[in-house]
């Protein structure tokens, strides 16, 4: 691990350890030599430590802590998961074992979002608590090869709780303020909340790109630098009604709604300047680009309480979205007058209906009396169907100016996607010290799309995953064992399906178009999970975790060249594999010691591995997997709770990884460091105060092609920002 590593978090350790013996030295008013907490059951449940089934739960507080805007932000400092990209700018893929997009399953409320959505634009003010499943369970979808990370909206109703918030971040090329309310109250049986966000953001940023190329003799044959100046500015907002009915039966009634709204406008120029070599297409291109976008979805939940503890959980739901975007590009070359002007109108809508089901019952097999031989189950069945409309429409039109080659499309569709899963699950205690959780789940998928400018698609495909999870508590009550072996699958995305092409301006084999693929077949997965945790005092833990995924029907893009351009398609190619490790530890001090500062460490580490059958080797790894990911931090709080403070550090490894025989990409090695202080002026009033991204560190970006013709490389870099947040937080 880098120098810089080491020395951060020696630091972070050596001022939290200076402030924590301040505190210890202090001494104590007579009022806490005497302190008697009471804690009920509920407070002694750990998801982590006592469910069969793996699951990490991440509180409210700690979604909150940083002050943070985005999802995203929180989800870096989280062991075993990283955010691509650079830090500080939209848009960063989530990745569980270091793969993204299909393989790390993203769900709100245990439903996947809707094609289009962006997650980063999820405000953390309204979300309750974030679920990690590193093993998959039959109650959610088995789309989970890397794992599931399961946001759910708030849902706990508090009597009379107001709360605001205004926020203001600043960084050297980006601004944005932002607020929120959380508002909610009981009447009788009836108790609601609301939480609302707005937001709005401002940035001006300029990104160098170099690209090089030798030819089939290793000689240098080209060198070009372009740099492209962007500036935009959007605005959106988040909102999430919940209204719950007790009934007089004891079942309960539940309607919880999501709605978000945004739009972003940009205007960009990208020049191009050649030292040797042939130029591009388009040596100056000036665009400008609009994005209105809107999602709302709301469900009905019914509890209904049988006999003997059993329960039928009945959930509907509604969901619509509209996306339009429109796009302008006047293009030339050489400084003379412009052979491109290129205009394309995108607009999507999307309406989906699902309904899920769940019948659970708790049961005794064997003689209740005798504690022996009875051993408990928790038994569920279920359903989860769905269908989704989804109108789809791209006009491209290009005008027909002297010395221009226009290429018009009038490419949209209508696509249909239903899906049905049936599953069944039982968590066993066959004793006291050890539990099964075993379960099944088939799902079955059916899409079809047709339009005037593509040929029709249809695809069908199903899994039957079986999963079994086992823990093991050793005698000693702090130590255990956790084994899962599991059947989990990636599905074609719809827009992967549809045959039709997005061009790109200066077409390259490292900028190529991109067409669908209606024969993609879901990738398959044969998993073995393992893990030992070691658990001591209030809080601490150690673990350690190892991982294997077996692949079939991996999918990787193409690359081809077809009628004078480069095309790039997603297509099914023989095996995968992926390993990794995983180690994590929290210390806070009062496990260490009696009468300790309330001193919180933290720390994890996650290698992986992968290897591609179909792609040469070296660095012949799946999805470009990130290598190598930790995250340091500590928290501190005044024995007064007047001051929290802690910080944060989070690396990410990058380097060189092959997509094909021809294609490679390679990306910097990432390192954030956040700070954040929290005082308590009052009951009522709280300032925090935050900087993220410290180190400004710049991120680099590389795509590669190697044929016998030569070689074409080109880098790209975006300037690392440093990002201060001050939030005013009021309760009324």
């Amino acid at each position: 691990m880098p120098i810089r590593l080491t020395q951060i978090a020696a630091a972070a350790i050596s001022l939290g350890v200076t402030a924590a013996r301040a505190d210890v030295e202090q001494p104590k008013p007579a009022e806490q030599m005497m302190k008697v907490e009471i804690k009920g059951s509920a407070a002694k449940y750990d998801a982590r430590r006592d469910d069969t089934a793996s699951k990490t739960v991440v509180s409210a507080e700690e979604i909150q802590k940083y002050g943070d805007t985005s999802v995203n932000d929180v989800l870096k400092r989280l062991p075993g998961i990283t955010v691509g990209g650079a830090a500080g700018r939209s848009g960063g893929e989530i990745r569980m074992r270091g793969l993204g997009a299909g393989y790390t399953q993203i769900l709100i409320n245990g439903e996947r979002a809707p094609a289009g959505f962006a997650i980063d634009s999820l405000a953390p003010d309204v979300i309750e608590r974030i679920e990690v499943l590193r093993a998959a369970s039959a109650e959610f979808s088995t789309q989970s090869i890397a794992g599931t990370i399961n946001i759910v909206l708030k849902k706990a109703l508090k009597s009379a709780q107001r709360e605001v918030k205004f926020s203001q971040s600043k960084s050297s090329r980006a601004s944005s303020p932002s607020a929120s309310l959380q508002m909610s109250d009981k009447n009788g049986a009836t108790s609601y909340s609301l939480g609302a966000n707005a937001w709005r953001f401002m940035y001006d940023r300029a990104t160098p790109t170099l690209e090089t190329g030798t030819d089939a003799d290793g000689m240098p044959d080209l060198a070009r630098t372009a740099t492209w100046q962007d500036a935009g500015r959007g605005e959106g907002f988040n909102l999430s009604p919940r209204i719950n009915w007790a009934l007089d039966n004891g079942d309960t009634l539940t309607s919880q709604s999501f709605v978000n709204w945004n739009r972003f406008n940009s205007n960009s120029r990208s020049r191009t300047e050649v030292e040797f070599g042939e130029g591009p297409d388009y040596d100056r291109i000036d665009s400008s680009y609009s994005n209105h976008g809107g999602f709302a979805r709301t469900e009905l939940n019914w509890i209904h309480k049988l006999e003997e503890g059993a329960k039928l959980d009945l959930k509907a739901a509604v969901s619509a979205n509209r996306n339009t975007s429109d796009s302008h590009q006047l293009g030339g070359n050489h400084g003379e007058l412009a052979t491109l002007y290129r205009v394309v109108h995108s607009e999507s809508r999307e309406q989906g209906f699902s309904t899920q089901g769940k019948y659970s019952t708790p049961f005794t097999f064997g003689k209740p009396d005798k504690e022996a031989d009875a051993t408990e189950h928790a038994l569920s069945l279920g359903w989860d169907a769905g269908v989704t409309e989804r109108d789809d429409l791209r006009i491209q039109r290009d005008a027909d100016l002297p010395g221009s080659m226009p290429m018009n499309s009038d490419e949209g569709f209508d696509a249909r996607v239903t899906r049905l899963a049936l599953y069944g699950q039982d968590e066993w205690n066959i004793t006291p010290n050890w539990s099964v959780y075993a379960g099944v789940r088939w799902e079955g998928l059916d899409t079809r799309a047709d339009g005037g400018a593509v040929d029709a698609v249809e695809n069908r495909s199903s899994v039957l995953s079986p999963l079994m999870q086992t823990l093991i508590k050793l005698p000693n009550k702090k130590d255990q064992i956790r084994l899962a072996l599991t059947r989990t699958y990636k599905a074609p995305s719809t827009a992967s399906l549809i045959p039709r092409r997005s061009t790109s301006t200066n077409n390259s084999p490292t900028e190529p178009d991109r067409r669908g693929n209606p024969n993609l077949k879901p990738e398959l997965a044969l998993g073995l999970d393992a893990s030992f945790e070691h658990y001591w005092g209030e809080g601490g833990l150690l673990s350690a975790s190892a991982s294997v995924r077996r692949i079939e029907n991996y999918t990787h893009q193409g690359l081809f060249y077809e009628d004078g351009r480069w095309v790039a398609n997603a297509i099914n190619d023989g095996r995968a594999e992926t390993r990794g490790i995983e180690l994590e530890a929290k210390l806070p001090a009062s496990v260490l010691m009696d009468d300790a500062p309330r001193l919180d460490l933290r720390a994890s580490i996650s290698r992986n591995w992968s290897r591609v059958d179909a792609v040469p080797g070296p660095d012949n790894r799946l999805d470009q997997q990130v290598p190598l990911s930790a995250t340091i931090g500590i928290d501190y709080k005044t024995p007064d709770g007047q001051l929290s403070t802690g910080s944060n550090f989070s690396f990410r490894n990058g380097g060189l990884a092959r997509v094909s025989g021809t294609q490679g990409g390679y990306t910097s090695v990432r390192r954030d460091l956040d700070v954040y202080a929290l005082w308590k002026l009052d009951e009522q009033n709280k300032l925090r105060f935050a900087i993220s991204n410290l180190l400004a560190q710049d991120y680099t970006t590389e795509s590669i092609y190697n044929d016998a013709n030569g070689t074409l490389n080109r880098i790209s870099v975006a300037a690392g920002e440093t990002q201060f947040r001050l939030t005013v937080e009021t309760r009324f």
